[in-house]
């Protein structure tokens, strides 16, 4: 397939629940393919900690049930149910007594999951007698779910009802994160999306068991996040994007939705306010954010490190405060990114004496600070989180910060940028940061790609997704799939699973079937053996 060949689009459709799972087994199960039911087990994305394939498995049939055993796990027994009814057809009932007989159904439990798990893993068993998956929180039945989905048919991914053998081959799985951080990034200031296409952004995240959201919501091209103490920022800041369109901004409920749609898929959304640069959109807006007092014009191109918050003023210490304050409020999760990369026009001593004053401001509002890896400048202290993102492995000043006790979030870009093309031709993405073929994008180890950055200072790997060329969610998924799985793959496996590149290019390639039914526009690339 060509890069311009982007024909397949997925329809938005409500994904299935999640909790500990049991399914009774039927008489097409015994009847059903015992290698594909095994090719199921051994072709899952991200590849579990450890799968051993039982035997006999279940048919979901118009019998089946749902269990759930803990009112924690009711939300995401329904968003089982509400996933599983549109393909099968089936009712599915939820019902508070576990299912038994011949029918079986499908329990979802919050005990027997041992401590190693954790929070975020699970344990799934397929018998005659039902398919359990068990956990100590709801993200841990969550994370089975999804488990559970690659586990039946590429048609349970449709958004209509469909005529096929509804078989849950017979396993038991043990399965657990590798890094408590599994991110992915979205700019919606270069080119703005709408609230439903970043609800589906969410569900490719969930659906490979990612679970932060960073969401880039200011730029120089655009303000995206309505601010009531200063109106104008999306008045006049989000009335454009790059090429000169319309451009858009999420009102304050509008934000608070996408928030608890990914709440409800155990992601995290991670707001970022970039500052003191990339703040044109800002700039534009209020005059008295800039030192000579007028406003800035609208910017529509893509260059990068030309605008700054004014350092020498005070009321700009009081704006950050406002802004930081109302997306606090809005957002319930520990961390606001506040940027800091490319401030290319101050000075290291205007810039890091700005950053300090942020941090402080972010704290002040209950949360941790985040930023790219220049917020190391002011050598603040450890609770302080850089996201590494330079495309190659030598980072003295990371490395010193690790030595001091700060997490680090790992997106190199020659890996981890997803807005990098393929290949030469592709014609979307950019390429300062190199080609990022699919085996690129998986031929890394987030734990030890930083020298001198020991594994345990990683919180984790995050992907990076830039718009600059990207406008429509067709153009998100091309660039998304299917590089995004190979490092949920990363963050999700254990180490020892994820240094096989033959061995992943087989499992990757078998989920093409399952992005045709869910209309994904993914890149056919060739060093994959699509069926």
């Amino acid at each position: 397939m060509s890069d311009d060949d982007m024909g397949r689009r997925r329809a938005l459709q409500t994904i299935g629940g999640i909790g500990t799972l049991s399914f009774g087994i039927g008489s097409a199960a015994a009847q059903g393919s015992e290698s594909s039911d095994t090719r199921r087990v051994e072709n899952i994305v991200p590849v579990p900690v450890e799968t051993e394939v039982t035997g006999a498995g279940y048919e979901i049939t118009d019998e089946t049930a749902i269990y759930v055993g803990d009112t924690s796990a009711t939300g995401v027994g329904k968003y089982l149910a509400d996933f599983l009814r549109t393909p099968t057809g089936y009712e599915l009932p939820i019902v508070e007594q576990p299912p038994r007989g011949a029918a079986g159904g499908i329990s979802l439990r919050l005990t027997g999951a041992s401590d190693e798990v954790g929070e975020e893993g699970y344990r799934l068993q397929v018998n005659p007698s039902g398919v359990t998956i068990r956990a100590n929180a709801p993200a841990g039945l969550f994370a089975g779910v999804q488990t559970l989905r690659q586990l039946l048919p590429p048609a349970v991914e449709a958004d209509s009802a469909r005529a096929a053998d509804w078989t849950v081959p017979g396993v038991q799985i043990r399965d657990y994160p590798r890094f408590a951080h599994r991110g992915a990034h979205l700019d919606v200031a270069r080119h703005f999306f709408e609230v439903d296409d970043v609800k589906q952004y969410i569900d490719y995240l969930a659906q490979y068991k990612a679970n932060h959201l960073h969401l880039h919501l200011t730029d120089d091209q655009g303000w995206r996040i309505e601010i009531e103490s200063w109106p104008k920022l999306t008045e006049i800041g989000g009335s454009t994007e790059v090429g000169g369109g319309e451009g858009g901004f999420y009102t304050q409920d509008e934000y608070r939705e996408i928030v608890e749609y990914a709440q409800e898929r155990f992601v995290t959304v991670v707001p970022e306010v970039d500052m003191p640069g990339h703040t044109n959109a800002a700039l534009a807006s209020y005059a008295e954010l800039n030192c000579d007092g007028e406003r800035e014009d609208l910017y529509t191109g893509t260059q990068v490190g030309f605008s700054s918050l004014c350092i020498d003023k005070e009321i700009t210490y009081e704006f950050v405060d406002d802004v930081i304050r109302e997306v606090a409020e809005l957002t319930p999760g520990p961390y606001i990114h506040i940027g800091g990369d490319e401030a290319h026009v101050i000075t290291d001593e205007e810039y890091n004496y700005f950053m300090e004053r942020a941090i402080d401001i972010v704290r002040d509002h209950g949360k941790r600070p985040l930023g790219w890896h220049q917020i190391l400048g002011p050598d603040p202290d450890a609770d302080v989180i850089p996201q590494y993102w330079y495309p190659g492995n030598e980072a003295p000043e990371v490395a010193e910060a690790a030595q001091k006790g700060n997490e680090i979030i790992a997106s190199p870009a020659s890996h981890a940028y997803l807005d990098m093309k393929y290949h030469e031709d592709t014609e979307l993405g950019l390429d300062w940061a190199g080609l990022t073929s699919v085996k690129e994008a998986y031929d890394w180890d987030p734990g030890t790609f930083i020298e001198g950055v020991d594994e345990s200072s990683i919180m984790g790997p995050e992907t990076a997704l830039w718009s600059e060329t990207l406008e429509t969610l067709d153009d998100i998924e091309f660039m998304l799939f299917p590089r995004f799985p190979a490092i949920a793959e990363l963050g999700w496996s254990p180490d020892t699973k994820t240094d096989d590149w033959e061995s992943f290019r087989e499992r990757l390639a078998t989920q093409g079937p399952r992005w045709d039914i869910q209309d994904i526009n993914y890149y056919e690339s060739s060093q994959l053996p699509w069926a």
